[in-house]
């Protein structure tokens, strides 16, 4: 079936609230399980991956889902997304999340429905009805893309979640013998310490609706969020507290004959109970966010969260994820098909949407911004997603290309100093990770045919952040042609990502035809030359008088070294826009491919990294888990060693993935892990985002079909794919002998087909 084209530069109130997906409905999802079927949320809730199971749609703005813990900043790292699958209890449902996050804030909004006797802490997780938290069982979970829904077993209801793009809708169905509650709970916030809540103001209004606002000191300083939420029914009777224990001043109290305020309620430590007696049916409630106040959450509320047809907005939600992801149509195993389409909806959950609409938005400023003919995302982990995430979707979604790059340049104007967003979420900047990378990441976009954005504009941002004289020690990176150690931590690897990070801006100039600026950023990127060390055949930091760090480990890894999140062995090929370049400075082909082998071979014990939580996912000094070496496996085939690529590529899959919980190692990262997955799967992989070219592994699957946005349809067949015929013995596109390395990008965009025949042993 031939899809009509992505409409491009459609207002996101449009684009977002009708789903503008590629058309669905080819004949072969008539006979099989559908995408969302396919889809299983729980991959990355055990251990490492950190996702989150409840519901979404795609990067939208709003996330219900379950919490099991919100522990003490100190101990989070593993509750990252709010849910582990392995703990016994649920703290309750709050209404934003991260997908796989290293780092982590949000929880907003806990709501918790309580049948009988009402506890208004959360307890002891080891001990049962200790407090609000109830006991679950993952066979009564549900959990597809778009909604979730759990029976709590200490109070015997059973919760269902579904979510819109700014609301998200819970039903609750109590036991007809005991009184109904819903207790809120604004204190905990994931990634939590005391006094972390810095103000909260709730509110219940004379129609019922309940409204309030949030403003923390976390991730993201002086982050504030409001919502308003309406029940299906009138609560029989409400209270308000204010927790806070140890004030010198608790102001008067307001007008009313209850012990509480009953109307409103201000503080640091607010919760409340609303009461609705016995039920013999569902209640529903709903609630909306907003970055923005009050008025605008309770507007979000009056545009998308008319009625109470629960089962029509799970739907809704369903067919907006079967549009996203009938993009792909892939063939395979149960597993590979719960695999690939799991990677592909985890890809699909950010950036997400922080605007009202009425077009409000906030910006690094702290300032009220009003976003025309876009939509206004954030939740940018720059650092991660610019090597494959955002290029998937430069591919296969450039309508939402084109908004993500209208987003990152209207932070950039916002940014009280210029810079483009680093690591921002809800518009707020964190300051978080290294390197500008929302400058690769509009440079792939431009030059993969993104388009709906002014280009000149773009340059000229990506220019600002790139000299900026008050971020990462620019100063001394365009004066010295390093970052020096001795006056910025991790200067050995933030050299060498602003000399990737210059060759794609240079890229972009080049193609626009602005000269001097390709010249000064073509030079600029030379400059991971500059820490090549002879002596030990490490790329390694420089002091500011040009001598080397010492002492030098190549093992060492420690936040605040000398290398972001990683050590020498991993930062040794962070080339990507030279690799040609950097064999040669390592000595030619052989010896590249047998540091290569070095790298994965050696015996290392994982407890060396204990204190770099996200240093994981270990095959030798490999870390899959973490970002820096995405690309290194596929090294090999710049060597004259594809082969070698394949090999690699079987053994991370093999051991870095799987259709469980705990089926994702590290941080899934906003989806860069599960778009690397899903390149690889295809048998190609970004491994220079900018340049338009794809180095080809191997195949994962025996057939995908990718409907590409310009109607045309590209398809990549494995012939012969099975566990006794892993390596690649030919490759043809279009029925022409292709060399066994690289492929285009304008290739996939013409459409035709990539056809892979494998056999038993390697090519060599």
């Amino acid at each position: 079936m031939k899809r009509r084209p992505i409409l491009y530069g459609l207002p996101v109130m449009l684009a977002a609230t009708a789903f503008i997906f590629p058309c669905s409905g080819h004949a072969s999802m008539q006979h099989a399980p559908s995408p969302a079927d396919m889809v299983d949320p729980r991959i990355g809730t055990g251990g490492a991956g950190h996702t989150f199971p409840g519901a979404s749609i795609p990067f939208g703005m709003i996330q219900p889902s379950p919490d099991t813990a919100m522990p003490e900043f100190h101990h989070a790292y593993d509750w990252a997304g709010g849910y582990q699958y392995n703990d016994p209890t649920i703290m309750g449902f709050s209404q934003t999340h991260f997908s796989g996050a290293g780092h982590s804030d949000l929880g907003d909004w806990l709501l918790m429905p309580i049948a009988g006797d009402v506890r208004m802490e959360p307890g002891d997780p080891a001990k049962p009805l200790s407090g609000y938290r109830s006991r679950f069982r993952h066979a009564t979970e549900e959990e597809h893309p778009g909604s979730y829904s759990v029976t709590l077993d200490d109070y015997g209801v059973r919760a269902e979640l579904t979510a819109g793009l700014r609301v998200g809708w819970h039903r609750y169905t109590f036991p007809t013998d005991k009184p109904a509650h819903i207790l809120l709970d604004l204190r905990p916030s994931i990634y939590d310490y005391p006094g972390k809540v810095l103000w909260t103001r709730l509110r219940v209004r004379s129609d019922g609706t309940v409204s309030g606002c949030r403003t923390t000191r976390g991730w993201a300083p002086g982050r504030t969020t409001c919502f308003a939420m309406r029940f299906s029914r009138p609560m029989v009777a409400r209270t308000l507290y204010n927790r806070e224990t140890n004030l010198t001043y608790h102001g008067f109290r307001g007008p009313g004959n209850a012990p509480v305020d009953p109307d409103e309620q201000n503080g640091r430590a607010v919760e409340a109970v609303f009461d609705f007696g016995t039920l013999s049916t569902p209640l529903g409630v709903k609630v909306a966010i907003s970055p923005i106040s009050e008025t605008n959450a309770i507007a979000n509320l009056e545009a998308e969260g008319r009625g109470w047809d629960f089962d029509a907005r799970r739907a809704d939600a369903t067919t907006a994820w079967n549009r996203a992801l009938s993009v792909i149509d892939v063939s395979g195993s149960t597993d590979q098909r719960t695999q690939f389409y799991t990677a592909l909806y985890h890809a699909m959950l950010a950036p997400t949407l922080s605007m009202d609409a009425n077009g409000d938005y906030r910006g690094p400023d702290q300032e009220v911004h009003k976003a025309r003919g876009f939509g206004f995302y954030s939740t940018w982990s720059t650092w991660d997603v610019y090597r494959a995430q955002q290029p998937l979707m430069a591919l296969l979604r450039p309508d939402m290309s084109s908004q993500f790059v209208r987003s990152l340049l209207a932070a950039q104007q916002a940014s009280p100093v210029g810079v483009l967003p680093i690591w921002s979420y809800q518009g707020l900047e964190t300051w978080c990770m290294t390197g500008y990378h929302a400058v690769p990441i509009i440079a792939d976009a431009y030059l993969a045919g993104v388009r709906g954005f002014n280009a000149d504009a773009a340059l000229d941002a990506m220019v600002a952040s790139a000299t900026s004289p008050v971020y990462g020690d620019l100063t001394d990176y365009m004066k010295l042609g390093y970052v020096p150690i001795d006056r910025e931590a991790e200067a050995g690897s933030k050299t060498l990502e602003y000399a990737y990070d210059d060759w794609s801006l240079a890229r972009m100039a080049r193609a626009m035809g602005r000269t001097r600026i390709a010249e000064t950023f073509e030079k600029r990127a030379r400059n991971w030359h500059n820490e090549w060390d002879s002596q030990t055949g490490f790329l390694r930091a420089r002091l500011s008088t040009g001598e080397f760090h010492t002492p030098f480990d190549p093992a060492a890894a420690a936040y605040g070294s000398d290398y972001t999140e990683g050590n020498a062995w991993q930062y040794l090929w962070y080339v990507p826009q030279d690799v040609p370049g950097l064999i040669a400075t390592m000595g030619g082909n052989a010896k590249f491919t047998t540091r290569l082998d070095e790298l994965f071979d050696t015996k290392v014990d994982p407890a060396r990294f204990k204190n770099v939580e996200d240093i994981s996912g270990l095959i030798g000094w490999y870390a899959h888990g973490n970002e820096p070496g995405h690309h290194i496996a596929y090294l090999y085939d710049y060597a004259g060693a594809p082969w070698k690529t394949q090999q690699r590529l079987q053994q991370i899959m093999d051991s870095q993935y799987n259709a469980r919980p705990d089926g994702l190692a590290g941080n899934d990262d906003l989806g860069q892990t599960s778009a690397w997955y899903l390149f690889t799967a295809l048998g190609f992989y970004p491994v220079a985002p900018g340049s338009n070219d794809y180095t080809i592994g191997r195949p994962f699957v025996p057939k995908a079909v990718i409907h590409l946005p310009n109607g045309r349809i590209f398809t990549m067949v494995a012939d012969g794919l099975d566990a006794g015929h892993p390596y690649v013995a030919s490759v043809t596109l279009n029925g022409r002998a292709q060399d066994l390395l690289h492929l285009r990008h304008e290739d996939i965009l013409k459409g035709g087909e990539l056809r892979f025949v494998m056999q038993a042993t390697p090519k060599r």
